[in-house]
């Protein structure tokens, strides 16, 4: 801009406006302890002992030292008035959408800036859309997904879908952590155009948002090749666990699959389940991918321990053939 000798009716310009007409670009906001930001971007400092190091705003005339961290060696002040007057063609006005990581949750603001500098802001209301959507599954994948509201369910059904890709591989879609974070325009951006932070995102949300990225043909097959739960024999239903280090697991009471002459498995009958089996109070006794090898190998040694610690409990000798049980024998017999 060119100078004007009397902006309002006849004053003489400052020292500091003079300064920014000639280097416009070092216009510097006070940041506290003699720390200042330039309109460039440059960060610079002057001696605190300085009386210029209270200034809101300095002119900088000469500085030395690194772009990242000058030396304020010449400098005026300037106000935030004759900035707005003789640099407004040079301001800008600006809309801006942040995640606030401790709350969260969206925050608005409209900041008045000259280049790096912010002259001004004040908060405003948040209206949820696409582009707000962005901006918070951004700062929630950079959060963690841990932080997402996931429920039991969501979380086995993670397992099993992740379960079969491991054992199948495609079509199966990769749900690991790494993946969902690169995939998040497909399922989590599109969940999010409604809502300005993480207390308006429901499990029913998240659960909803990841169940679509499994194609109807899929969620079918993973009914039948990953079962929820193993019933057993006695008509127990058991969770199974697809996250277990050593496979899909079910903790199961042993008396509760005699009779079973096969072991269970999923995916097809291609993997064998790990069955932890428990005594009837509850207590690991063995584990086995291979049932009937167990009924005909340390089944024997296992039932003379358990007899003498549960007799109220049936130990058949040949438990491929006797029925299963969740219950105790009758006093008396």
């Amino acid at each position: 801009p060119t100078p004007d000798p009397s902006p309002q009716g006849g004053g003489e310009l400052s020292t500091g406006v003079l300064l920014a007409f000639a280097f416009p670009d070092r216009v510097a906001k006070n940041r506290g302890n003699g720390s200042f930001t330039l309109a460039n971007g440059r960060g610079a400092a002057i001696e605190q002992t300085s009386g210029l190091a209270r200034a809101p705003y300095l002119a900088v005339g000469e500085l030395t030292g690194t772009a990242a961290q000058g030396r304020i060696l010449l400098a005026a002040p300037i106000t935030l008035s004759e900035i707005e007057l003789h640099f407004g063609d040079q301001i800008t006005d600006a809309d801006e959408v942040s995640f606030d990581r401790s709350a969260m949750t969206l925050r608005a603001r409209r900041r008045r800036a000259l280049h790096a500098i912010t002259l001004s802001e004040a908060p405003l209301a948040l209206a949820p859309s696409e582009g707000t959507a962005r901006v918070l599954a951004d700062g929630l994948i950079a959060a963690g997904l841990d932080r997402l509201p996931w429920s039991k369910q969501l979380q086995q059904w993670r397992g099993r879908v992740m379960f079969l890709r491991k054992a199948e591989g495609e079509p199966w879609p990769d749900l690991s952590d790494a993946a969902l974070a690169d995939s998040r325009e497909d399922w989590l951006v599109p969940a999010l155009f409604d809502k300005t932070g993480l207390k308006d995102f429901s499990a029913s949300d998240l659960s909803d948002a990841l169940m679509n990225l499994l194609p109807w043909e899929l969620r079918v097959r993973l009914e039948r090749e990953a079962p929820t739960h193993f019933e057993a024999p006695t008509g127990s239903k058991l969770p199974i666990d697809y996250e277990a280090e050593q496979g899909p697991t079910i903790a199961v009471r042993l008396q509760e699959l005699f009779g079973l002459t096969a072991h269970p498995s999923v995916a097809g009958g291609a993997v064998p389940l790990v069955l932890e089996l428990l005594s009837p109070a509850h207590r690991p006794v063995q584990v086995t991918r291979d049932l009937p090898g167990f009924w005909r190998g340390s089944y024997a040694g296992v039932r003379t321990d358990l007899r003498g610690r549960y007799p109220r409990h049936p130990w058949p000798e040949d438990p491929a053939s006797a029925p299963p049980t969740r219950r105790a024998k009758p006093k008396g017999t």
